[in-house]
Formats: C-alpha cells, sequence, structure tokens
C-alpha cells in the first residue's frame, strides 16, 4: 500500500505535548486522505456532489421565479386567465418533479460513495495501526486507539454529507441566484456577495477559537474514553484493591473537564449565531431599499417580479447563513475527529523494514549478537554496550540471572520490537536489520511469560501461529502442550471462545495455549521468556518434556528464574546489568561457584529468592 497513510511528514512527537503546527497537520492530512477517496471515482463522486445541487435549484430557486414572472404579469394588467396561469403551474409542477429525480440520482450516487470511502478507510486505518512498532502500542490506550480508527472512517460520511449537502448544494443556488439577480440589478449581487463576505470577516475570528476548544474537548475525549477502556480492562486489579471509588473519582475529574470544554465550544457557537444578525439585516434592508428606488423611478427598473425573486432569494441567502454554523460544525468535527487519527501518523514507525530487504538466505540458524549497545528511551546509562553473544545452531541455551539483567530485552531485540542502537544481531549470518520483519519473524515461535489471547475460540488462537494448519494438526499440537488434559471440561471443547485476553482460561492454561502454538509454528528458532512460570508443579513436568521435543534440532534460547526449568540446556548464560558475567553447562558453573553457584543456592522453592 502505498498512500498517504504509510508516509506522512514528520514532524515530532504527538500526545499531550502536540502543538498548534502539528494539529494543523493532522487536519490537513485527514482532509487530504477525505478529498483522496472522493477522487478515487471522479464521476461518481462528482455525481454525488452536483446532482443534489441541481435538484435545490429546481425545488427552492425555480418555483420563486416562475411565481415571480406569474405575479408580474398579473400586476401589469394581465388577465388570470387558465390559460396564463397552466403554464406556469405545469412549469412548477415540472421543477418540483426534476428536482426530485435528481435528488434520487444524487442520494443513488451518495451511498455507494460513502460505503466504499467507508470500506477503504477502515482498511487504510487498520493497516497504518498493525505497521506501527511495538512502543508505540505501549504509550497509547487501546480504547483511545479503536474510538480513533473507527471515527477515522466514520466521519467520511459525515464529511461527503456536509460537502453535499451544506456547501456545494448551497453554493451552486446561489450561483444560480446571483445570475437572476444581476438581471434585475448588479448591485442586488453586489449587496449579496456584500452579506457573505461580512459575514465571514466577523464569524472566522469565532470559528479559530472555537477550534481551539474543539481541539481541547476532542482531546479530553480520548483521555476519558481510555481511562474507561483502561480501567474495564484491568477490572480485577480494581476490584482486588477496592479501587472502585478511586477509579470513580478519576472518571468524574476527566468527565468534569470535558463537561467545561464543551460548555466553552458551545458558548462560542451561539455566539457566532448572534453575530449573524446583523450582517444579515443590514444587506436585507440595503436591497428592500434597492427595489423601492428601481421602483419609484418608474423607468422600467425592478418591478413585482425582482421583488418577489429577491425576497425569497435573500430568504434563502440567510438561511444558509445561519445554516453555515452548522455546516462548519459538521466538517470541524469530522476532520478535528479524524485529526485524532491522523496525528498518531505523523511520526513514522522506529523500526523499519529496510527499503531492499534481503531474502532469507538458506542454512544454519545460529544467532550472533555482535557488540550490541542499546539503552531504552529515557535512559541516560545503556543497558548494553558493546554485548556479545553467540547461539550456535540447534544450540539450546538459558538466560538466567536477576530482574534487570537484560535477558528479556534480547529476545525483544532478537524480534526486532526495538533496534539496536550500536552493533549487529545476525541470525544465520545475516544482519537482521537488512530483512523484512515478517521474514525474520517467521524463523521464531516465541512464548512470552504473560501468553498473548485473542477473543476468539481455542482453536483459533493455538492456530494463529500457522492459519493454514489443520484440525488433526492443532489436536496433535495441543495434546504436545497438554492442552488436552482440559479442553474436554470446556462447553464447546476447541470451538470455545476464551473471552478477552484469554480470562476465561487460567494462566497455567493460557501457557499451555501459547505453547501449543509455537509447537505448531514448527519455527527453528525458539525463544521461550518464563514460559511455564504460571504452571503447577505436575504440569511443568508435562510440558518440559513437551518442550524439550520441541527444541530438538532447534536454536534456542530460553529465559528463566527457575533456575531447575533451565539446568538441562547445552550451555547456560549469566547476565547481571546487562553483561554477561558466566556462562557453561549446569554443572562447570556450580562446579566453578561463581555467580551461578549462588543463585542456584539461594534459590527457594526453585525461584530466586
Amino acid at each position: 500500500m502505498t498512500s498517504a497513510l504509510e508516509a506522512p511528514p514528520r514532524v515530532g512527537p504527538v500526545g499531550p505535548a502536540t502543538t498548534s503546527n502539528q494539529r494543523a497537520a493532522a487536519l490537513r492530512l485527514a482532509l487530504r486522505l477525505y478529498a483522496g477517496e472522493l477522487g478515487r471515482t471522479k464521476v461518481r463522486s462528482g455525481a454525488a456532489l452536483v446532482l443534489p445541487a441541481l435538484g435545490n435549484i429546481c425545488v427552492s430557486y425555480l418555483p420563486p421565479l416562475l411565481v415571480g414572472q406569474l405575479v408580474g404579469l398579473l400586476a401589469a394588467g394581465e388577465p388570470g386567465t387558465a390559460a396564463l396561469i397552466t403554464p406556469y403551474v405545469l412549469g412548477f409542477l415540472a421543477a418540483m418533479l426534476a428536482g426530485e429525480a435528481l435528488w434520487r440520482a444524487g442520494i443513488h450516487f451518495l451511498n455507494r460513495t460513502e460505503a466504499d470511502g467507508i470500506s477503504r478507510l477502515h482498511t487504510r486505518g487498520m493497516e497504518a495501526l498493525l505497521a506501527k512498532d511495538a512502543a508505540f502500542f505501549h504509550e497509547n490506550f487501546a480504547g483511545s486507539l479503536t474510538k480513533r480508527v473507527l471515527s477515522f472512517a466514520q466521519q467520511y460520511e459525515n464529511f461527503v454529507d456536509a460537502l453535499m449537502f451544506r456547501v456545494v448544494g448551497q453554493l451552486l443556488p446561489l450561483g444560480f441566484a446571483s445570475v437572476v439577480l444581476w438581471r434585475y440589478d448588479p448591485l442586488l449581487v453586489v449587496v449579496l456577495l456584500g452579506m457573505i463576505a461580512a459575514t465571514a470577516v466577523l464569524v472566522t475570528p469565532l470559528i479559530r477559537r472555537r477550534q481551539a476548544l474543539v481541539d481541547a474537548r476532542e482531546a479530553a475525549w480520548a483521555r476519558l474514553s481510555g481511562h474507561v477502556a483502561d480501567t474495564m480492562a484491568n477490572m480485577d486489579a480494581v476490584r482486588t484493591h477496592a479501587a472502585e471509588p478511586r477509579e470513580a473519582a478519576e472518571h468524574l475529574r476527566r468527565l468534569t473537564e470535558l463537561r467545561r470544554l464543551t460548555l466553552r465550544a458551545w458558548d462560542y457557537h451561539n455566539l457566532r449565531i448572534d453575530t449573524l444578525v446583523a450582517p444579515l439585516s443590514v444587506a436585507t434592508a440595503v436591497a428592500g431599499l434597492l427595489l423601492a428606488l428601481g421602483a419609484a423611478r418608474g423607468d422600467g427598473g425592478p418591478g413585482v417580479e425582482a421583488v418577489v425573486v429577491t425576497v425569497a432569494y435573500f430568504g434563502q441567502a440567510t438561511q444558509i447563513l445561519f445554516q453555515f454554523n452548522q455546516t462548519y460544525r459538521q466538517l470541524e468535527r469530522s476532520l478535528t475527529e479524524a485529526a485524532q487519527f491522523t496525528e498518531l501518523l505523523l511520526t513514522g514507525p522506529t523500526v523499519l523494514d529496510p527499503p531492499s530487504p534481503q531474502p532469507l538466505a538458506a542454512g544454519p540458524r545460529d544467532v550472533r549478537l555482535d557488540g550490541v549497545r542499546f539503552a531504552y528511551p529515557g535512559h541516560t546509562t545503556p543497558l548494553f554496550d558493546g554485548l556479545d553473544l553467540t547461539v550456535a545452531d540447534g544450540e539450546r541455551v538459558g538466560l538466567v540471572g536477576h530482574s534487570g539483567g537484560g535477558k528479556t530485552t534480547i529476545t525483544r531485540l532478537l524480534l526486532r520490537m526495538m533496534d539496536v542502537g550500536g552493533g549487529r544481531i545476525l541470525v544465520g549470518g545475516q544482519d537482521i536489520a537488512a530483512l523484512s520483519q515478517a521474514d525474520l519473524r517467521s524463523l521464531i515461535a516465541y512464548v512470552p511469560q504473560d501468553p498473548v489471547m485473542f477473543h476468539r475460540t481455542l482453536r483459533e488462537n493455538i492456530a494463529f501461529g500457522r492459519p493454514g494448519a489443520g484440525a488433526a494438526e492443532i489436536r496433535e499440537a495441543a495434546a504436545a502442550a497438554h492442552v488436552l488434559e482440559f479442553v474436554d471440561g470446556l462447553p464447546e471443547g476447541f470451538d470455545t471462545l476464551v473471552g478477552e485476553r484469554g480470562v476465561k482460561l487460567s494462566g497455567g492454561q493460557r501457557q499451555r495455549v501459547a505453547i501449543a502454538r509455537a509447537i505448531l509454528r514448527d519455527a527453528p528458532i525458539l525463544l521461550l521468556d518464563e514460559a511455564t512460570s504460571a504452571l503447577d508443579s505436575e504440569s511443568e513436568a508435562h510440558i518440559q518434556r513437551a518442550v524439550w521435543t520441541l527444541m530438538a534440532g532447534r536454536t534456542s534460547i530460553v529465559v528463566a528464574h527457575r533456575l531447575s526449568t533451565v539446568a538441562g540446556m547445552d550451555r547456560l548464560v549469566v547476565l547481571d546489568r546487562g553483561a554477561v558475567v558466566e556462562e557453561g553447562p549446569h554443572a562447570a558453573l556450580l562446579a566453578r561457584g561463581g555467580r551461578y553457584a549462588q543463585l542456584w543456592n539461594r534459590q527457594s522453592g526453585g525461584f530466586l529468592a
């Protein structure tokens, strides 16, 4: 996909520190994306915009013209015969029927334009989110992201509706009205345009001020919805800490802020309506004076017909300008809500595929960290400063040590969830930064300490690593990971929904499902990060046998605090503050009496004390 969603202008971070320039850039990007959707089908989009406007001319502007002409004839002394009146009545009827037909045709094209655009924007928005790196999702609430990406697509409908009904649908008829009024007196057109210009001059400053208030209101709404989603997702923690009053108070605080900003925005909206009264009243009075002066001259100037038509057209223009507030508000809301999503696109991901990724080379799948340097954002002291580590093809290596030593960070760097600050990580002799992320991760089966479960069936969760797997393969992987032991107790077996984040399963059951997923993935490199920490001793014994079978012939890196789970590995690497302080087999490290032996002796119940 090549679009503005892929390569937005990089203007800096987003979020609470977003500047006015960045907000403006987000609005421009939203407008460009919406306009791009309209431009995909120019003929259909044009028909959707123009046909209703022509229908409006037929329904709202031709009838006053016909009535004005008829009244003018009658005022001139023409007898009101059926022969005189009938053509105007038929013309009136034809104008109404034509207007309805044009309107219905426009709606037909509009529905298809909007439906296709919404579908494409949904797809493109989801693709844009999927292209983000891990750091992005760590910094944004899932609920807020969900609201933003859905609004980005859905607000396209409101944007096109406002454009069709309130902009093109009104400006084109105003152009028709100007041509008609010019025939009577060019000064009437000058007054009409002056009324519009004066309204714009008076209202624009209020619009700009309200825009800032709307931006603040939308940001407050995003914070409120994010807090609600965060609270709902962690309801167990809220309950166990008796934190319901605290969370309710925080919700009320955010809601109060939203209410204050909403009321201020509404106040400016009402002020804009009040501001319109003066120019509209003055313009109407001046138009009436021009007509009166023309009639008083008695030189063939504007007559009764002109009075009827002018009053009708100025009434229409006045109504349009009063609706301008609503028009602007609809366009403003559509683009502002869309910009809540597009501002997330103003900074690209920090982990990028190379412009021309190397193809995966065949051969061994050894892993080598060569002089790796890495520091977490905001940390001045690097975690790794020239780390060297090699895992041979098919070797089973355990990473041990106290928390904070860098064990899990190595797995995340190998998966390219984040990039090294210096040095290289090589797989099979290839720098992983030269590979596409998809190719790299196709080589790795990863089981984290807190396995990720989708709110889908157990079968879909196991098969997530290999979607094309058959039922027999899924069952075989489930058997190897001892998932079958609890499947029969589920309401619908493998077709049971496991709940959001797998809440219907215990921690141990979720880890078994994650291991079954890794078994089914059948990748040449295996990463296990505390993969058996949530299992009881009996289940762990079963899973360990499955894991040892899984590791056979694979390059395996296992992070563990429970040292007994990695004692049988080919090699153990002891990490402390980002450095390798010891490495070797379990027996040799114990005999050495160094750091590993100290850790082993300090264990209590299999865990580091």
